[in-house]
């Protein structure tokens, strides 16, 4: 009987943690997500100061040595989900070549914790 006294406590602390631990996760993951696009669209707006024009890929932000790596996706856990809104206007007077990259986003297309989409942010 004591047994099942201690297996009942241990199952409603179980369940009570288990979804903090998982909003905790995502809210990790979210936060990293956030740095991750603000990084990259510094790198893309340095690239397109420094160079004159847009980069025309994510490669060429890390072959420019703007980015190590591209980073994986918190959300899709993969690389190659980033989507890329391509402009053709000039960002800045100097710029000889419009066209190009000028904004990423997720292209993970669940909901936030916030209730907009993460290809949104």
């Amino acid at each position: 009987m004591e047994l099942m006294i201690v297996m009942l406590i241990i199952g409603i602390l179980a369940a009570m943690a288990i979804p903090v631990y998982t909003r905790n996760v995502q809210a990790a993951k979210e936060a990293v997500l956030r740095e991750d696009l603000q990084v990259m669209r510094t790198a893309i707006g340095s690239y397109t100061v420094d160079k004159q024009k847009a980069p025309q890929s994510l490669e060429d932000l890390v072959s420019g040595g703007y980015l190590k790596v591209i980073p994986k996706d918190p959300i899709t856990g993969r690389t190659d989900t980033w989507i890329t809104a391509q402009s053709d206007t000039l960002s800045s007077i100097d710029q000889t070549d419009s066209g190009g990259i000028d904004d990423i986003h997720s292209g993970a297309q669940v909901t936030a914790t916030d209730g907009s989409s993460y290809n949104t942010w």
